[in-house]
């Protein structure tokens, strides 16, 4: 049975997931993610590997920009064939790939008026990767599937998805492959989440995997007690009320916003914090709040409870939606203390940059981080404690003072991920440790070789494998 892998993207690095499977005359990628570290994302521009249009299908495992990013651009450049994900994902999917082309277009735009004034020209052409016209035209392409339901892929190829407890939607992915009375089954992990966490259900474990593709983004580390993250969260909001400045919370729209809103309900209404405008920066936080709404089936008992009693787990006094740029720029005019969550997560765009020009050099205002910090991102650059950093072209004195949450990660820690593993019926043929920094990865894969045996191997970009 001829069966291939190979790793497009998150080998070795934690954006830019992509693996494509070779198997009955068909090829199937997994995951069409968007590069974000700096240092990498001129592999967006690049061809992808594989001819677009040679390609048969795409396996969606969620709906974060770095595993769906370049779904427009596949398409651009030929593919014609299915896209398959859960309903959740690609409600989701959907909100993703239009902001992120409005942002391609409006940060082109934006260069090419900067550049203007300042007399250079830019070494890469003044174009946006995809338009939101690109986006629109790629949503066709998506069939939905239910959790735990095998979906028929190709003759003798079937997927089954199963819930990650990543993201609202998020799947493992279990590909069967069947031929002449044969089977080999090879398991994507996506993006695996934490067990007891709010708003959503705790990740499903598949049955078996010969093969398996784990994720390592904190494979070498361990995160703290999730009972731990309201007491923090109303430490550092009581002390910047104290300081008379904002507290800004760079937010990935999709979870982690939700996630804070979540929080942010519980001390208010318990009054553990004092009353305070609360902004929610982001149009596309704001309609992924919407789907949330609209999927009540995918969130756990006590997001269930909340729902059931009338009460809305994402809305609460003081909350301000912020649609319109009009809107997002008046906030810098609030006298007092306010919250700010805005995108992106990572600081790489959006408004959040906006808000950072307000703040950053005031001793009295807080920069909030609640979720990973890629390498090479402004949001990484700050938290290693970068005295001067360069925002919207202008070079700014870090004088805010600078936090993090680790415990609101989505991500499964090195235990978590061990435990998701150890729910396999028996230990795999093979695993693949994938989307990690290299350090994480390494040492993830000499974990699970050294504490549980296991037969391991760090993925590297464009490497393939045959699979027996």
């Amino acid at each position: 049975m001829a069966l291939k892998l190979q790793f497009l993207g998150a080998a070795q690095n934690v954006t830019g997931s992509a693996h494509l499977v070779e198997a009955g005359g068909m090829r199937i990628l997994v995951d069409c993610g968007y590069y974000q570290e700096r240092a990498l994302r001129q592999r967006n521009w690049e061809p992808f590997p594989v001819p677009a249009e040679g390609i048969d299908a795409v396996l969606l495992t969620h709906a974060h920009l770095d595993h769906c990013g370049l779904l427009p651009k596949l398409h651009k450049e030929g593919f014609r064939g299915k896209i398959y994900c859960t309903s959740a994902t690609r409600d989701i999917t959907q909100i993703i790939l239009l902001d992120s082309a409005r942002i391609q277009v409006e940060d082109v735009a934006y260069k090419r008026r900067r550049h203007a004034r300042e007399g250079r020209q830019s070494p890469h052409p003044y174009e946006p990767l995809y338009t939101v016209e690109d986006a629109e035209a790629c949503f066709p392409l998506f069939s939905t599937v239910a959790y735990e339901q095998p979906a028929a892929i190709g003759d003798g190829i079937e997927a089954t998805y199963y819930d990650a407890g990543h993201i609202l939607g998020s799947a493992s992915i279990l590909l069967r492959v069947g031929r002449n009375g044969e089977s080999r089954t090879i398991l994507f992990s996506g993006d695996v989440g934490r067990w007891n966490t709010p708003i959503l259900r705790d990740p499903t474990v598949p049955p078996e995997a010969d093969y398996v593709l784990v994720e390592s983004t904190y494979g070498n580390r361990l995160h703290g007690d999730n009972a731990d993250i309201s007491k923090r969260l109303e430490t550092v909001i009581t002390e910047t009320v104290r300081a008379g400045g904002n507290l800004l919370i760079p937010s990935f729209a999709v979870e982690r916003s939700q996630e804070l809103l979540y929080h942010l309900n519980e001390l208010v209404g318990a009054k553990r914090i004092p009353p305070l405008m609360v902004f929610l920066d982001s149009p596309m936080a704001i309609r992924v709040t919407d789907v949330f709404r609209r999927h009540p089936e995918l969130v756990d008992e006590e997001a269930t409870a909340l729902i059931e009693d009338g009460n809305d787990p994402y809305g609460f006094t003081g909350l301000v939606m912020s649609r319109s740029v009009s809107q997002s720029k008046a906030i810098n005019q609030v006298k007092g203390t306010s919250i700010v969550i805005a995108g992106s997560g990572m600081c790489t765009g959006g408004r959040i940059k906006h808000h950072l020009t307000h703040n950053i050099e005031r001793p009295e205002s807080t920069l909030l981080f609640v979720g990973y910090q890629a390498s090479g991102t402004l949001g990484r650059i700050i938290l290693q404690g970068a005295n001067r950093v360069r925002i919207l072209g202008q070079e700014r004195t870090v004088r805010a003072r600078v936090e993090q949450i680790d415990g609101f990660s989505a991500h499964a820690d090195r235990n978590e991920l061990r435990r998701w593993l150890g729910g396999l019926a028996a230990p795999p043929r093979r695993i693949f440790v994938v989307h990690g920094e290299e350090d994480s990865a390494a040492e993830f894969s000499d974990f699970l070789h050294r504490e549980e045996g296991l037969s391991t191997t760090v993925a590297e970009y464009r490497q393939t494998v045959e699979l027996d």
